[in-house]
């Protein structure tokens, strides 16, 4: 007896006949369908491709609040605390960005092509981000820590307050949140070398533009403020 009528028995043992085998089948292969397909290395390893993602993103967000919250401090008690926790933040980025590349090798070596223009791109992307956050974001984040403790208890002062808005913190924050934004992008449309590197420009000058107006907004008050003092 085959399988299928082995699945399709009654209760004594003989084979549904008509209707009644009809149903079991159709009762068998919904079971299956509910079951979806089964678990695999690939699927495990998307998995964890897009939990990079998502750690990456958040730890970005949180440092886009804490420059608004820096920018915005007017004492040393206000601006501490924010300081605090975007140095404990960024520790984030390398492990997302070692996550995104393991598991993005992986995919690329099992189902797609090292030459394919838009994982060129995103690899591109990746070594950017690698390079922005240790050489310049934060070396720039040092020297505003340096700034604070130099300006001590009470109102921050001229210098400080600069700090606060220096470019290397801005311009990286927001370009890097660009650029991965372009990346997704990528992922999602999977475009020709031409228009993968096209989406990524655009997406990193966009959000250094954006980090460039955020960053002078209010400079003007901040001047008048200090010449006033």
């Amino acid at each position: 007896m085959s399988t299928t009528s082995l699945t399709a028995a009654n209760a004594n043992g003989g084979p549904l006949k008509g209707s009644g085998r009809c149903r079991t089948l159709r009762l068998v292969n919904c079971r299956s369908l509910r079951r979806g397909p089964a678990l695999d290395t690939y699927h495990v390893v998307l998995y964890i491709h897009l939990l990079s993602l998502l750690v990456g993103i958040a730890a970005a967000s949180v440092l886009v609040v804490c420059l608004f919250q820096l920018r915005g401090a007017s004492e040393l008690t206000e601006a501490i605390p924010w300081g605090m926790v975007a140095g404990k933040i960024a520790r984030l980025f390398p492990i997302a960005i070692l996550g995104l590349f393991g598991s993005g090798a992986y995919m690329t070596s099992d189902v797609w092509s090292w030459s394919s223009g838009w994982i060129v791109v995103g690899i591109v992307a990746l070594v950017v981000l690698g390079i922005q956050g240790p050489v310049i974001a934060e070396r720039s984040g040092k020297k505003l820590e340096h700034a604070l403790r130099e300006n001590g208890p009470g109102p921050l002062g001229e210098q400080a307050r600069r700090m606060t808005r220096y470019w290397g913190l801005w311009l990286v924050e927001f370009s890097s949140l660009g650029l991965v934004l372009a990346v997704v992008w990528n992922m999602t449309t999977k475009p020709g070398t031409g228009s993968a590197i096209a989406a990524a420009v655009i997406g990193y000058a966009a959000g250094a533009g954006l980090g460039h107006l955020f960053s002078r907004a209010g400079a003007e008050r901040m001047t008048a403020s200090a010449a006033t003092d």
